[in-house]
């Protein structure tokens, strides 16, 4: 007695690679409307019916699929597996074929061929996928409706219930059969998981592929699509992920900070994005929790996410009007602070960004000395005045924090005039002075480490014999040591400053201060922006500066950190790893003498994340980091480091890794 066979083909409009995906045209047809022209061609299958969803989101779909004459059945959002249930039940199916809006090339002959190979061997699941040896995008699966119940009952986990099958996959109690094709083409791509999948298939796919079996259009020179991505990755990767690749189709890179990018942390399992932070807490699209030993924002919270006594004087700020034709009074407020904390300064600037803050100090010091060359020595950020050191070698700044940044787009007529100089090396500096072309010295006071022998004094003095404006860019080491600059620490007073980052604890807002001899420069030049002036910037700030004066923010971060570093040394030192431990200790980072150190980095972020930890080879401390926070840090990052020193070698750590290796410089990404 032969069983009623029903093909329930899952298909929805919030698809977390591709949103709307099954509505977008291929060659003038829907891709819903090409699986139903395929799909109908199967002569096994009695009956096809499309399973969305009851949400609005929905609705669009569900009329599209009506007006090819389709057949719809809407019911849960989130329980596909309960929807897909229901509509086989709607259906009276006894025998069900599971089919993927993502599949627009099904195949009519091999969807015959599983559900004959289910008859007969009378397997409560059997597919071409388990291995596959067809294209990913030709995926049939089949079992018994009855057996997919039971598998509920069996287990009704997160992933059966997004992905349908998969405790009926995985679990023994269930008999299996597997259609194997006779060359193995599992590696080609025929899916539609991102918008480049449906450009390629438009472009490549042969003439009449509408009405074509597979072989026909492989038999017409068509192999698969251009695509690094891998088969079932939607299973794979977690809604950030998914967001991640979404986002490099319609973003440049993905996202506006290099050190943001998934791939210098954990290609393809990175979080990517937060739904939300508290303290050093950060949770991920998907709920997942995590402390964040990473950066803490690239050093912008040293006071932790979402502290309450600065989002509270923020929305208030909103609540009385963010912007206005007329000017804030905070920003006078913010200048006046920061000028009291700086007793050589006089003067103050506001931006939103440390580039610009950098640019405008670069402005002004071009501006009052008549010359345009700087020499730089650390790292300033993405403007053409900066950038310009790589127009006559590419590997100028590479001693300057980031490797690999290139000028493309920098006007070669700036060639020469940003020199870079080493640290602790006034001979070479003095050197650049003495030919009288310099407007300033731009500079870092200390990043990986502090100055040498009077060194910042030095500098000081050769600006000051040579008529040349000394710049400190404290946008990352301002209020890591001290309360304001790091050359409060030094005792040298540089001409201008710059500071970011922690000085709004997460909200916009970077300072340009100076003497006034020098900032007043400003006015004979044009420095001028709308979102200079909106108040919520310096709003925070001014709560910012407080909340750390309060509870001495510099001292317990410096204190933090040390105890972090003493970890690592611990740690490297009983696993007899050489390892070199350098920054501030409130912006610390190590790096190992081992064979693969960069696999040796990405594996040991992977085993941190699954431990529960954003983590990297640095730790930017803040005042939410508490003796608990450390107690299981050092526990859980000794076990991490043990298991990537057990894989110390390149081929061993290749093994152990989920995902290619970390970046570690500015790369084109694809």
């Amino acid at each position: 007695m032969s069983q009623r066979v029903v093909a329930v083909v899952q298909v929805r409009m919030n698809s977390s690679r591709f949103p709307g995906k099954v509505l977008k045209k291929l060659r003038g047809t829907s891709l819903v409307e090409l699986i139903s022209r395929r799909l109908i061609k199967a002569r096994e299958v009695d009956e096809i019916v499309f399973g969305t969803s009851t949400d609005s989101t929905d609705d669009e779909l569900a009329n599209e699929i009506i007006g090819f004459g389709g057949k719809v059945f809407r019911g849960s959002l989130d329980d596909v597996q309960e929807r897909f249930i229901q509509a086989a039940d709607y259906a009276d199916a006894e025998l069900v074929v599971r089919i993927t809006g993502d599949c627009p090339l099904i195949d009519w002959e091999i969807v015959d061929q599983v559900v004959s190979l289910a008859m007969k061997t009378g397997a409560e699941y059997s597919s071409n996928t388990h291995p596959p040896t067809f294209p990913d995008g030709l995926d049939v699966e089949v079992f018994s409706l009855d057996a997919l119940k039971a598998s509920r009952r069996e287990s009704a986990d997160s992933s059966s219930k997004e992905h349908v099958t998969t405790n009926l996959r995985m679990s023994d109690s269930f008999s299996k059969s597997n259609l194997v094709n006779e060359v193995d083409y599992s590696e080609r791509r025929w899916t539609v998981d991102y918008p480049a999948d449906l450009r390629d298939l438009e472009s490549n796919l042969p003439s009449g592929f509408e009405t074509m079996t597979w072989r026909e259009i492989m038999s017409k020179g068509f192999e698969g699509i251009e695509s690094s991505a891998r088969r079932n990755e939607g299973a794979r990767l977690g809604l950030g992920q998914k967001l991640w690749k979404r986002a490099k189709e319609v973003i440049p890179g993905g996202g506006m900070l290099l050190s943001k990018r998934s791939e210098m942390f954990l290609p393809d399992e990175w979080p990517a994005y937060y739904s939300r932070a508290k303290g050093i807490k950060v949770w991920d699209l998907s709920g997942n929790e995590y402390l964040d030993f990473a950066n803490m924002s690239v050093g912008a919270c040293s006071l932790g996410y979402g502290l309450e006594s600065i989002d509270n004087a923020v929305k208030q700020a909103i609540d009385e009007g963010v912007m206005s034709s007329l000017n804030s009074p905070a920003e006078v407020l913010l200048a006046e602070k920061l000028i009291e904390m700086h007793s050589w300064a006089d003067m103050a600037r506001f931006a939103r960004s440390g580039g610009e803050a950098n640019a405008i100090a670069v402005r002004i010091a071009r501006a009052h000395t008549g010359k345009d060359k700087i020499a730089i020595c650390g790292y300033h950020g993405w403007h053409d005045w900066y950038l310009s050191a790589n127009l006559a070698t590419d590997s100028n700044l590479d001693g300057h924090l980031l490797p690999g940044l290139s000028p493309s787009g920098v006007p070669r007529g700036l060639a020469g005039t940003t020199v870079p100089f080493s640290y602790n090396n006034a001979a070479e500096l003095s050197e650049l002075l003495k030919t009288g072309e310099f407007a300033a010295v731009k500079m870092e006071v200390s990043r990986n480490f502090g100055p040498e022998d009077g060194f910042l004094q030095e500098v000081r003095d050769l600006c000051t014999h040579y008529g040349v404006v000394l710049i400190f860019d404290e946008c990352t080491s301002g209020f890591r040591e001290t309360f304001g600059g790091l050359h409060l620490k030094y005792g040298v007073k540089p001409d201008l400053a710059m500071f970011g980052k922690a000085l709004g604890n997460g909200y916009a807002i970077t300072a340009v201060i100076g003497r006034r001899e020098v900032m007043q420069a400003a006015q004979e030049t044009f420095i001028s922006s709308t979102f200079w002036t909106e108040r919520l910037g310096p709003v925070a700030a001014l709560a910012t500066l407080n909340e750390m004066k309060k509870v001495n923010s510099w001292e317990k971060i410096t204190e933090t950190g040390a105890k972090v570093k003493a970890i690592w040394t611990q740690v490297f030192n009983k696993l007899q790893l050489r390892h070199q431990i350098t920054g501030l200790d409130s912006l610390a980072s190590f790096t190992l003498d081992v064979p693969d150190w960069l696999g040796f980095k990405t594996l040991m972020t992977q085993e941190m994340l699954d431990r529960g930890y954003l983590s990297s080879s640095y730790f930017y401390a803040s005042t939410q980091h508490d003796a608990a926070h450390l107690s299981k840090y050092a526990e859980d990052f000794e076990g991490s480091a043990v298991i990537s020193a057990r894989h110390s070698s390149n081929e061993t750590i290749a093994s152990a890794l989920r995902v290619a290796r970390s970046h570690n410089s500015f790369r084109r990404l694809n």
